[in-house]
């Protein structure tokens, strides 16, 4: 593999069936990291936000705070009770995506979470559901990159699932077309995995533009392996997931009708069923912020972003009630602010340390990107939040 100019990228040795699996994967573009491009670095991102000159949003600022401030949030966004411990287990993926907000991708090898940073995971959610106030907890969400390419992906599920938990595979669908993974839509259906799934598009022609050539005739495999095992029949012990955003500078749609509207069209074009629809913004942040740049559209969306500011979506933010863990073992608001190394405002740095008591106290770090959360009906790791 090579960057932007030709030159050798040393990447961290894995076995050749692993690294035939990680190359063999559809992409649409290179990441940001294996170019070496200025922009792979989260400063240069966020400094990228703020050069855009607009005055738009409650406050006439163009500034995230102060549009909380002129919304009723002057304390900023204090914290819920906390319901979900989300890991993102490596940016190791099979898939180059156009729009991927991790920049994750098969070069990614090295930020792969350990078996330690696992361990301290499991450690902190037992401090969770030891303490007076961690009985809120009900969920792990697992990402990526695809976290099932981190080799302790079944441990984890399996030890969250003993402890009562409810588990999210968050799915790019085209890892399960690979044999060495073929087994997992059965074996998390055993456990009552959620598998929530990427999929720009119900047509292919949306989805390979933003994903690579082949994702959707390999999404559509998926699917259907995941409908033969029990997913996507109404089944609250197996649920089926998918999660859109625009193909192109565009808001989300209204969540509810696109919903309808995919149902339909899954079912008539390819008998293909599932249970819930997730509309996301895009978040103006890495490989959809080079887009944006490269297009000369970046100030006309975040206008577009600060034009739908939407003080109704704030509640049901995910930072309010989530914790974000990184591969590291890093600590984080939400998994935006993961990837742009915002770290949480709390007096420990790691999950080994986590404390309840201290994580509740904080106020969440915003910054521009923020607004992609904000707009519209809302976009957070749970779909549209108003």
């Amino acid at each position: 593999m090579s960057d932007g100019d030709g030159a050798a990228i040393s990447l961290p040795v894995l076995s050749a069936e692993l690294l035939a699996d990680v190359m063999d994967g559809p992409k649409r573009t290179t990441s940001l990291y294996a170019r070496r491009t200025p922009l792979a670095a989260p400063a240069a991102q966020i400094a990228a936000l703020d050069a855009v000159d607009t005055h738009l949003g409650p406050s006439g600022t163009g500034r995230f705070h102060a549009d909380l401030v002129a919304s009723g949030w002057a304390a900023g966004i204090t914290p819920a009770p906390l319901e979900i411990f989300q890991i993102n287990i490596g940016k190791l993926c099979n898939m180059t995506c156009r729009h991927c907000h991790v920049d994750s991708g098969p070069d990614r090898t090295e930020e792969n979470m350990d078996r330690a940073a696992v361990d301290a995971c499991l450690e902190a959610i037992d401090h969770i559901q030891g303490h007076p106030d961690g009985g809120a907890l009900h969920t792990v969400d697992l990402t990526g990159g695809a976290p099932e390419l981190n080799p302790h992906f079944e441990y984890l599920v399996d030890e969250c699932v003993a402890r009562g938990l409810h588990v999210i595979d968050r799915c790019n669908l085209t890892i399960l077309t690979v044999r060495r993974y073929a087994h997992l839509a059965g074996w998390m259906a055993e456990r009552g995995v959620e598998v929530a799934c990427s999929l720009p598009h119900y047509r292919q022609l949306g989805t390979d533009a933003q994903r690579g050539d082949g994702t959707y005739e390999k999404s559509i495999r998926a699917l259907r392996m995941l409908n033969d095992v029990g997913y996507g029949q109404g089944d609250p012990g197996r649920v089926l997931t998918l999660v859109t955003n625009p193909v192109g500078s565009f808001l989300a749609g209204a969540q509810d009708s696109l919903e309808d509207e995919w149902k339909a069209a899954l079912q008539r074009n390819h008998g293909v069923t599932f249970d819930r629809l997730f509309a996301l913004n895009n978040m103006p942040m890495s490989r959809y912020l080079e887009w944006l740049l490269e297009k000369g559209q970046l100030d006309a969306y975040l206008d577009r972003l600060l034009g739908a500011f939407n003080p109704a979506t704030i509640d049901g933010l995910m930072c309010r009630n989530t914790v974000s863990v990184g591969w590291d073992g890093a600590v984080y608001d939400c998994d935006f602010n993961q990837q742009l190394e915002m770290d949480a405002a709390v007096p420990f740095t790691t999950v080994a340390d986590f404390d309840l008591s201290a994580w509740q106290a904080r106020t969440v770090r915003t910054e521009r990107h923020c607004y992609g959360c904000t707009a519209g009906a809302g976009s957070s790791c749970g779909g549209a939040t108003a």
